[in-house]
C-alpha cells in the first residue's frame, strides 16, 4: 500500500525532508573541498610572492598579492554559504519533528532567507534553486521573487584591495613591501641571462597560479 501511495502521490513529506538533508550534506562537503583546494593554491601563491619581492619585482608582487586577497574573500564567501547550508539542516529537522506534531510541513522565513541567499553562489546555484522549488511546492517556503545577485561586487574588491593587499604584502615579506612602501628591497642589478631565465619562469609560475585561482574563484 505504501509504495502505491509513493507511485501515486510521490516521496511522503518526512522523505522529502530526508532527501533534502541529504542533498544539503553533499554540498557542504563539495563546499569543503573547494575551501581545501583554495587552501593549497592560496599557499603557492602566497610563496611566489615571497619569491618575488625577494627578486624585487613589485608590480608582479602586487598582482598575485590581489589574486590571494581574493582568495581569502572568497573563502569567506564559502564558509558562510556552508554555514547557512547546515542552518537549513537544523531548521528541517525541526521541522520533522513538527511534522509528528501537526502532520503536515510548515513554513520558514529562515529557510528561505538562507535559500535566497545560497541560490547566488555559483558551486551550489543549481541545487538550491531546485531544491528551493521542491520547498515551495511542499509548502516550506513561498515562491522565490527573480534573481537578486549582488551588483557591484568587483567595485568593492576594488575599493578595498589596494588597502588589504598592502598588508598582504607586509605580511608575506616582513614588512619589505606593502604599508611600509619598497623599503628594503635592493634594486636589482643588471640581468645577467641566469636572471633573465629565472624572471621568465617566475612569471610562467605567476601565470599559472594566477588561472589556477581564477578557476577556483569562478566557480
Amino acid at each position: 500500500m505504501q509504495s502505491i501511495n509513493r507511485f501515486l502521490y510521490g516521496p511522503t513529506p518526512e522523505e522529502k525532508v530526508r532527501l533534502w538533508q541529504g542533498k544539503l550534506r553533499a554540498e557542504s562537503r563539495q563546499l569543503d573541498r573547494e575551501m581545501r583546494q583554495l587552501d593549497v593554491a592560496t599557499s603557492k601563491a602566497q610563496l611566489t610572492v615571497k619569491q618575488l619581492a625577494a627578486k624585487g619585482d613589485v608590480k608582479s608582487a602586487r598582482i598575485l598579492a590581489r589574486e590571494v586577497v581574493r582568495c581569502h574573500k572568497q573563502k569567506d564567501r564559502l564558509s558562510v554559504s556552508k554555514a547557512r547550508l547546515g542552518s537549513i539542516g537544523t531548521q528541517l529537522t525541526q521541522q520533522l519533528a513538527m511534522l509528528k506534531v501537526t502532520g503536515s510541513l510548515q513554513k520558514s522565513t529562515e529557510i528561505m532567507k538562507h535559500s535566497n541567499s545560497l541560490v547566488k553562489l555559483p558551486q551550489i546555484s543549481q541545487v538550491m534553486r531546485e531544491m528551493s522549488m521542491e520547498m515551495t511546492k511542499a509548502g516550506i517556503i513561498e515562491e522565490m521573487l527573480g534573481d537578486t545577485l549582488e551588483m557591484g561586487e568587483e567595485e568593492e574588491i576594488e575599493e578595498e584591495a589596494d588597502a588589504e593587499v598592502d598588508r598582504v604584502l607586509f605580511e608575506l615579506t616582513n614588512g619589505k613591501l606593502g604599508q611600509a612602501g619598497t623599503v628594503g628591497v635592493e634594486p636589482p642589478n643588471p640581468e645577467s641571462t641566469q636572471d633573465r631565465l629565472e624572471e621568465e619562469e617566475m612569471e610562467k609560475t605567476m601565470e599559472q597560479y594566477r588561472q589556477q585561482l581564477d578557476g577556483l574563484l569562478s566557480g
